[in-house]
């Protein structure tokens, strides 16, 4: 079973924490991975910095220029997290746009984050039908879920048709803009988060975008598996360092 539907079957909330990998410095990946999983995170996802993320907010896009003006890229994050689970068994997933998977070779992607210990992917920019008909195979052949995003102006029918060819969780966008952190969910998003608890999908449902604090990760969680931080998370360790991020996920979970 992948790492991801072993971590959905838990009987509990799920944080799911995001950041950029080679930020706020090149070679921080793999240390803040390891802190995330001691301070009790349930799933990582490494933003792979990409140069013209459209689904990114401000805080996002800035941490991904900061990565790439440090010199990430594809082959030396597979390079950082080559020896990652001989020290961390959380579940990773990896996020970004299609065009560096593309450049790579996508079966030769997959078959390097089948490799490194990479669970599954985030691709905001890969639409459901062409990976049902042109990738879907290759990603089932090196065990990699592929996460699908939806948000409040998605159909019923669209919904139904990725949760189908789905088998892992089904990512729930709070809103129709870009990430970002906010205060609070409004009735709007809290009927948006019903209407998709009634479907019944068959995978489960985690809240991204808007998350930054313990009452925005409780009410985000009311209707669903779990919820995602990003922004915050990134705005805190750019503010902090990475030493003290386990003061950060428990003011959430605890």
């Amino acid at each position: 079973m992948n790492r991801i539907q072993a971590k959905l079957k838990e009987d509990k909330k799920l944080l799911s924490i995001y950041f950029s990998a080679g930020f706020p410095e090149v070679n921080d990946t793999v240390e803040i991975i390891k802190r995330l999983e001691k301070s009790g995170v349930d799933m990582i996802e490494i933003g792979l910095p990409f140069s013209d993320p459209l689904a990114d907010g401000p805080t996002i896009q800035a941490s991904s220029t900061k990565a790439l003006k440090n010199g990430m890229h594809t082959a030396l994050l597979f390079k950082q997290l080559k020896d990652i689970r001989k020290e961390v068994s959380v579940p990773l997933i990896l996020m970004g746009y299609f065009n560096p998977m593309l450049q790579y070779g996508v079966e030769a992607f997959c078959k390097k984050c089948h490799e490194v210990g990479i669970d599954g992917f985030i691709i905001p920019d890969l639409p459901a039908q062409v990976y049902d008909e042109e990738y879907k195979a290759i990603f089932d052949r090196y065990g990699l879920l592929n996460i699908f995003l939806i948000t409040p102006q998605t159909s019923n029918d669209r919904i139904q048709y990725m949760d189908s060819i789905s088998e892992g969780f089904i990512y729930m966008v709070s809103s129709a803009s870009t990430t970002g952190a906010q205060s609070g969910f409004g009735h709007t998003q809290e009927d948006y988060f019903k209407r998709i608890a009634d479907l019944n999908l068959k995978n489960p449902q985690i809240v991204g975008f808007g998350i930054s604090n313990k009452q925005t990760f409780t009410q985000a969680t009311t209707h669903a598996k779990g919820a995602i931080i990003g922004s915050a998370f990134i705005k805190y360790i750019d503010a902090q360092g990475i030493a003290k991020i386990h003061e950060f996920v428990g003011n959430i979970l605890n």
